[in-house]
């Protein structure tokens, strides 16, 4: 395992049980077992880092990269497969994300340092729309559906069913069934 390696898998372990708000370059540099000076040689900053830990740390984003850019499948199985990628992250993710929203500075200075890498939560919808957007050029999805409105309404509700989830809300349904019960009507208001 390379030196990149070791310090992602010590980010997202920091991350996970401290907090993004208590997860400083020291602190993940001290698990990783190496300077700070070598975190900067493979990462400009900590929101650069944070960012690599939810694309390679994270299996969500991996399953919805993968399920948004399968050509030719089944609109409703294309659609399960995205709402389960996204349960995934969201579940795994609530964590390390909730700490952002804690302290309103924290909150300002990660969304200004995701600006600045490109990243960010619309990037989920953006794929989600690109993904509605070829299967409406392949006549799946009608010409006029509001594709904007379908994966937001997809991703809200995937994001719900992740929160109930930790709240441990006693109701919930499995992953699998929400992810097929959400795909399945959003597929119904797109045809």
């Amino acid at each position: 395992m390379g030196t990149r390696d070791v310090i992602l898998d010590a980010a997202a372990e920091v991350i996970r049980t401290r907090g993004l708000a208590n997860a400083t370059t020291r602190e993940i540099a001290k698990a990783a077992g190496y300077s700070e000076a070598t975190l900067y040689k493979h990462f400009a900053g900590k929101i650069e880092l944070l960012v690599a830990v939810l694309h390679e740390r994270t299996p969500g984003l991996a399953q919805l990269a993968r399920a948004v850019n399968t050509a030719g499948e089944d609109l409703t199985e294309g659609l399960t497969a995205i709402a389960t990628a996204m349960i995934t992250f969201y579940t795994d993710s609530f964590p390390t994300l909730g700490s952002i929203f804690s302290d309103p500075l924290i909150l300002a200075a990660h969304t200004a340092g995701l600006r600045q890498v490109g990243a960010g939560p619309h990037k989920a919808n953006e794929a989600v729309m690109g993904y509605l957007h070829r299967q409406q050029e392949r006549g799946l999805v009608r010409a006029d559906a509001d594709l904007y409105a379908a994966a937001s309404l997809l991703l809200g509700a995937c994001f719900q069913h992740a929160f109930l989830g930790h709240m441990r809300w006693p109701d919930r349904r499995s992953d699998t069934d929400a992810a097929t019960g959400f795909a399945a009507l959003v597929t119904r208001a797109l045809r």
